[in-house]
């Protein structure tokens, strides 16, 4: 485990929370409407205290003998990033926050996004996995 730096001093070590729903009803608008998802997406970044600087939302097209298609969603964020991928066809999404901690630690804000998330997909079953990142020491590369 790392040592928290002392205080007033950047930290560049970010936090990575990743989660894997299943069992999310194929119906719900955030599964296969890139506007709903997107708007949902957003406002949860802004309702945490992170900060939107762009995002981009696509809808795939159906595969053969499916009638629905999924979505890849990403929001960049000032801290880093929101990346979100549903599959209504499986019932699976998949989601990933990455948010840097240089001037502030948001690690908890990342856990809050995050659990607002999973919390709207409503998965009858998920998975999660939170890692923290650094940058190497560039003295010792």
């Amino acid at each position: 485990m790392t040592a928290a730096p002392s205080p007033g001093t950047p930290h560049p070590a970010g936090t990575h929370l990743t989660a894997d729903l299943s069992g999310c009803a194929p119906d719900h608008p955030w599964m296969s409407q890139p506007e709903a998802l997107r708007d949902a997406c957003v406002q949860a970044v802004a309702d945490v205290g992170l900060h939107a600087v762009g995002q981009c939302f696509h809808r795939f097209s159906p595969a053969p003998g499916q009638g629905q298609a999924g979505i890849t969603g990403v929001v960049l964020l000032a801290e880093s990033h929101l990346a979100v991928h549903t599959w209504p066809e499986l019932g699976v999404v998949t989601l990933d926050v990455y948010v840097c901690n240089l001037l502030s630690d948001n690690a908890e804000r990342a856990q809050r996004l995050m659990d607002q998330l999973v919390a709207g997909f409503e998965p009858r079953q998920q998975a999660r996995q939170a890692m923290r990142r650094a940058i190497p020491d560039a003295a010792s590369t």
